[in-house]
């Protein structure tokens, strides 16, 4: 190394250093520090005395105490997890102290029901028919040759169904918001939040851009039944299955939507007293009404996929598949049952595989589809859901 490069050396090490130590430095050391570098190879650069002083002096740096205003500061702001750019709203990290609710996090379905367990239902509880009325020869033969009651003990159960089916999504609610982006989160594989209105809402088959717009006939219930399917893991690769076909570039539907009539389905079943065989035997309500749920939905899509049916066919089958429900629902549950330990061995799945939405398909924001409800009731005894 030449003279003028020591003495270039020897003054940053005097100068600079010296100022990095003591939090000190000026404009014309930082010029002399550069020209000390300028002939110097960037290969050889590792070996020069002065950045191994640095080095060395960095190793044994202690940070200097923190005030406890900065640190406040630091933790409010990792606490924000993401900003809604739609709404601005600000969701915090879990275990933050600035949102106790937690609504980046995803809800479990018992969670979410003992949310409803939890709050004030009496206004929604005095709505609801929890059995079918029946007269004349009807009631007679019913009586006669139709299932059993419900026991006793199991009545609140049904009733909180019920109640749960007549609540709408409460947009103040913040556990109504959990459960809708656990929905979204689950299915689309997103790990983050949602605005709680929007197109993304579509795409999931819905039919609007407010999911609340969709609920006629079964309230918040029919979320409560999607947050089941998608939330075990059981039932998730169906839910996921049932998508992929629901997104067939030909015999495509609504996902979210014929989710909601399989509710609709399910609430008309239980009122009827066709569950109530399984539930006494059970000793359970609401784990038989998820899991008929979960098996009319299957039996729906092994119907949609096996007999190529298209949205122009959906009010028939769902017609078709109330009747089929509510006359054997036990072949329904043994046939999910069959399905879910497929799952569990990995073995094929009974949907096979689909296609993807294509581009030749029809925008799902123009299928006409028909609902239960949309249909006329084939007897007395069917009319009116809830």
């Amino acid at each position: 190394m030449n003279e003028k490069s020591f003495h270039n050396e020897k003054e940053l090490r005097d100068g600079q250093v010296e100022g990095v130590s003591d939090g000190s430095s000026s404009q014309d050391k930082d010029s002399s520090a550069l020209a000390a570098f300028k002939g110097i190879p960037i290969s050889e650069l590792k070996n020069h005395s002065l950045l191994q002083a640095l080095r060395a002096e960095a190793n044994g740096w202690e940070p200097a105490v923190v005030s406890a205003e900065v640190l406040r500061a630091q933790e409010e702001w990792e606490a924000v997890d993401t900003v809604q750019p739609d709404t601005g709203i600000f969701h915090f990290a879990p275990g933050s102290q600035a949102s106790s609710d937690q609504p980046g996090q995803l809800v479990s379905f018992s969670e979410a029901l003992l949310h409803f367990q939890t709050v004030d239902l009496s206004s929604f509880r005095k709505r609801i028919q929890p059995t079918i009325r029946r007269t004349g020869f009807a009631a007679l033969r019913h009586c006669l040759f139709g299932p059993p009651k419900l026991q006793p003990g199991l009545r609140e159960e049904r009733d909180l169904v019920l109640t749960i089916a007549q609540c709408g999504l409460d947009s103040q609610d913040p556990m109504h918001g959990r459960v809708l982006q656990t929905i979204y989160k689950k299915l689309t594989g997103s790990k983050f939040d949602c605005a709680l209105h929007g197109d993304h809402w579509e795409d999931l088959g819905f039919q609007g851009a407010n999911p609340a717009t969709d609920l006629r006939g079964a309230g918040f219930l029919a979320l409560l039944h999607l947050l089941y399917l998608v939330m075990d893991s059981q039932t998730l690769p169906m839910a996921l299955e049932i998508l992929r076909l629901s997104r067939h570039h030909i015999q495509q539907f609504p996902f979210c939507l014929m989710s909601v009539n399989i509710t609709r389905i399910a609430i008309q079943a239980l009122r009827e007293e066709c569950l109530s065989r399984e539930c006494n035997r059970q000793q359970k309500v609401i784990p038989v009404v998820n899991s008929f749920y979960a098996a009319t939905f299957l039996r729906l899509a092994h119907v949609w996929r096996t007999q190529k049916k298209t949205i122009l066919d959906s009010g028939f089958v769902l017609k078709d598949l109330e009747a089929l429900a509510k006359k054997s629902p036990r072949r329904l549950l043994r046939t999910l049952e069959i399905y879910l330990a497929r799952v569990s061995k990995g073995q094929a799945s009974l949907l096979g595989v689909q296609k993807h939405c294509g581009p030749q398909g029809p925008n799902s924001k123009d299928l006409t589809f028909t609902g239960v409800c949309d249909l006329q009731p084939h007897s007395s005894e069917g009319a009116g859901l809830i």
